[in-house]
This record gives C-alpha cells, structure tokens and sequence, in this order.
C-alpha cells in the first residue's frame, strides 16, 4: 500500500509541475505577445506622424514650388536677358506656358517657339512631353474658321 501511495503521490505532484510549468509557458507566451502588440502600435503610431509630417512637409514643398513656378512664368519675360520681345509672346498656360512670333514686333517674323518654362528639377509632365513630340515631328498646322459662313447656312 504504500508504495502505491508513494506512486501516486509522486505521478501527482509530477502531473501537478507540469500542469504548473504548462501554464507558465502560456502566459509567457500571452504577455510576450501582449508585449510586443504594444511595441508593435507604439512604433506604427511613430512612423505614422512621422510619414505624416514628411507628406505634409512634401507637399508644402510642392506648393512653393507651384506657386514659385507660376511667379517665373510671369516675370522671366521682363528680364533683361530673356531672348524673346514680351510683344511677340502671347500666354497660353495650358499645354505650354507661351507662344512666341519671334520677330513679329518688328515686321520680320523669324519662327514660332513654343516655349515651356521650367525652374528647379522640374520636367515636362505627359500633356508637354505629347506637344513637343507632335512639333517635333511637325504635326503642326495653321487652319482657319470663318464664323460668318455659319449665319450664310441659316
């Protein structure tokens, strides 16, 4: 009897350890990563003001660099040194900011220039980049529309 009571006693209290030490590694395991649930959002929330400010700083940027685009395109053409009469230019803004009759001030048209300014690391967006291929590859032509043959129809 009683080495059957020191049996049991021993399965229980080895059956109790483990039962013990089981429970243990759960709980580690819940609030290690409990743990590193929160790390985890404290960092996200980190990096999310910080990607916040860098996009608001970027296009803070972006807008200086807008507006200080639209200032040059309105004052280079009054500049001493610009290689263009401001008579010969007419503004267009839209696809490209001017288009120049070199020479036509003073009687002595030269060329037409579609001119495009830019300032900074700025490039041709894709609507510019189509206008200069087309010139390039003198797609480009002079058409007329007279308004008074619509009110001869009627």
């Amino acid at each position: 009897m009683k080495i059957i009571e020191k049996v049991n006693s021993e399965i229980y209290s080895s059956s109790t350890i483990f039962v013990f030490v089981y429970c243990m590694d759960i709980l580690t395991l819940i609030l290690g990563s409990l743990l590193w649930f929160i790390i985890g959002v404290f960092i996200m929330r980190l990096l999310s003001l910080y990607e916040h400010k860098w996009v608001r700083n970027k296009a803070v940027q972006g807008s200086r660099s807008s507006i200080l685009g639209e200032v040059y395109e309105k004052i280079l053409p009054a500049l001493p040194n610009f290689p263009y009469a401001p008579k010969d230019m007419v503004f267009i803004g839209k696809g490209c900011d001017y288009i120049i009759f070199d020479g036509l001030s003073e009687w002595a048209l030269r060329e037409i220039v579609f001119l495009e300014l830019k300032s900074g690391k700025a490039t041709l967006n894709k609507n510019e980049k189509a206008i200069q291929y087309l010139i390039d590859h003198r797609r480009v032509r002079f058409s007329e529309y007279r308004i008074d043959s619509i009110r001869n129809k009627e």
